[in-house]
């Protein structure tokens, strides 16, 4: 018997890239035959090259297929419970109404303590509905009882535009052309166009303000620190300044709009206590007021706690507040010697700008002159843009005349013209000194060249006016304080006046050289139709 050992088959190129042995394939070094050859050849470990191509992949493929089987039925089984969950899932229910705790009334009563330590928050407000629906967007000032709003709305009427209101002085900057929908107003209000405005009796505004800047007080509302059948908690809100609680409760019995209607007053009104709401945090901070008022319909006040900027009243209501002070040294060189500089540069043109009365808003332009002691204006009224004021001041005083706007210089309501020269010839009705706000401004304006301030006088802030930086500084007594501009190099750049209607008027002034004024045309002195004495 041939025990020599059998001869390996050479493979062909095809044959070695697919007859790869299996790890179990490999040579031992142990003949069991003693023959000492490979053990490749033996029948149980000899795998063809057919069947090489199929026994190696099909395990592999085997467990990728067992393991996408067993992920899809892990899939359809989540699903399956994730809908039977759906379907059999409901909401908790939600708390019921009760009456407040003690800690929630303490929070309710201290509402309009927090908005004046808070000083500012910014504001939306819609009041109304359909075609009298007013929409308020802006600022309130909790501190200085002031407010900056864009009125808008299909019910804005005349208001629509910017307003400003403090204390009972509303300024208005009407703009019948902007859009329905509202913005928050500039922060740096426009200086132009701004006018002393009534609002009509009755008008839906009114008591909307009101209530705006009744939400401040200085002491908390003790009547509702103890828990009430008047004030129940309802629900709880989330915004994004954290979780609220929603309370049900009457209005503050400060709050006028609440206790008396529009256009009657004294006449009860008070609101039900299910249409006031208040959305609180835990600071006591108001986010929300929903309410109802007579003569309005409802109402929904959304604060904004983090929009605080420091608002800047204009001019008619006074400019920004300052600090006021006693007057350094050298501010109290430039004032009384304020005098002297004006009659060294002569005279100066003024621009004139007086909200006077609620239905008198007066604009005008002239000329001033120290050394003289004159001055001339052409004064227009807004509300009646088709007429002027010749206004002529001398030392024996003033004396006026109305005539139509082409005649008396021109220009328009809001920016009339120089009057005429020379001073046309008419009818000239004399005033008495001081006898309105106008000759007030005027008379002082003239005497700033001569006689000065008089009072005791303190710096109120530093401002700008025609691109120069003044003192503002306040004289006078109570029931006609004065301001004036004076810049650094002692010239006087605005005098102002505040008026028996709680705005300032004023006259802004640049230095310019002015024509001479006649003396102002005196009326005849009538005779005494009385017989002399004695006579027959």
């Amino acid at each position: 018997m041939d025990t020599s050992p059998t001869p390996t088959p050479t493979s062909t190129p095809d044959t070695a890239r697919t007859a790869t042995p299996r790890p179990d394939d490999t040579d031992t070094g142990d003949d069991p035959g003693g023959s000492g050859g490979s053990t490749r050849g033996s029948g149980r470990h000899r795998t063809g090259p057919d069947t090489a191509d199929t026994a190696g992949p099909v395990p592999a493929g085997r467990r990728r297929r067992t393991v996408l089987m067993l992920l899809g039925l892990t899939a359809v089984t989540s699903a399956t419970a994730l809908v039977l969950g759906l379907l059999s899932w409901a909401p908790d229910p939600p708390e019921p109404a009760r009456p407040l705790t003690v800690t929630e009334g303490e929070r309710l009563a201290a509402v309009r303590v927090t908005n004046l330590r808070d000083l500012r928050a910014g504001v939306r407000v819609t009041a109304g509905t359909g075609a009298a629906r007013i929409e308020l967007v802006g600022w309130v000032d909790w501190s200085r009882s002031l407010l900056y709003l864009d009125v808008g709305g299909p019910g804005a009427g005349a208001e629509r535009g910017l307003l400003q209101k403090s204390g009972t002085v509303l300024v208005i900057r009407p703009d019948p052309a902007a859009v329905p929908t509202p913005a928050a107003p500039p922060l740096v209000p426009p200086a132009d166009r701004w006018r002393l405005h009534r609002l009509a009796p009755g008008a839906h505004l009114a008591p909307v303000l009101d209530l705006l800047l009744d939400l401040a007080a200085d002491r908390p509302d003790t009547t509702r620190t103890a828990p009430s059948g008047e004030a129940r908690w309802i629900a709880r809100d989330t915004v994004p300044a954290g979780p609220l609680d929603v309370i049900q409760a009457p209005l503050s019995t400060g709050a006028p709009a609440a206790s008396t209607a529009p256009g009657t007053p004294g006449a009860a009104t008070p609101v039900p206590d299910e249409q006031t709401r208040y959305w609180l945090d835990q600071d006591a901070r108001l986010h929300k007021l929903v309410t109802q008022l007579p003569g309005v319909g409802p109402i929904t006040m959304i604060f904004n706690r983090a929009d605080r900027p420091t608002l800047r009243p204009v001019d008619a209501l006074g400019g920004r507040p300052g600090l006021p002070r006693a007057l350094t040294d050298a501010e109290q060189r430039r004032l009384d010697r304020l005098p002297t500089r004006l009659r060294a540069q002569g005279g100066a043109t003024v621009t004139l700008t007086a909200p006077m009365g609620t239905d008198t808003n007066l604009r005008g332009a002239g000329w001033l002159s120290w050394t003289a002691r004159t001055a001339y204006l052409a004064v227009a009224d807004l509300g009646v843009p088709d007429r002027r004021t010749l206004l002529r001041r001398d030392a024996a005083g003033l004396a006026r005349t109305d005539l139509p706007a082409a005649a008396a210089g021109g220009g328009t309501a809001e920016a009339p013209a120089r009057p005429p020269l020379p001073p046309p010839a008419g009818t000239w009705r004399a005033s008495r000194p001081g006898g309105d706000d106008l000759g007030v401004l005027v008379d002082a304006a003239v005497a700033a060249g001569s006689v000065g301030y008089r009072g005791a006088a303190v710096r109120v802030r530093e401002d700008v006016v025609a691109a120069r930086t003044v003192d503002v500084i306040e004289s006078g007594p109570a029931d006609a304080r004065l301001r004036y501009w004076i810049d650094r190099d002692g010239s006087l750049r605005r005098l102002e006046l505040r008026t028996d209607a709680g705005a300032w008027a004023h006259l802004d002034l640049q230095p310019a050289v002015v024509p001479r004024l006649a003396a102002n045309p005196r009326p005849a002195t009538p005779r005494s139709s009385a017989p002399r004495p004695g006579a027959r």
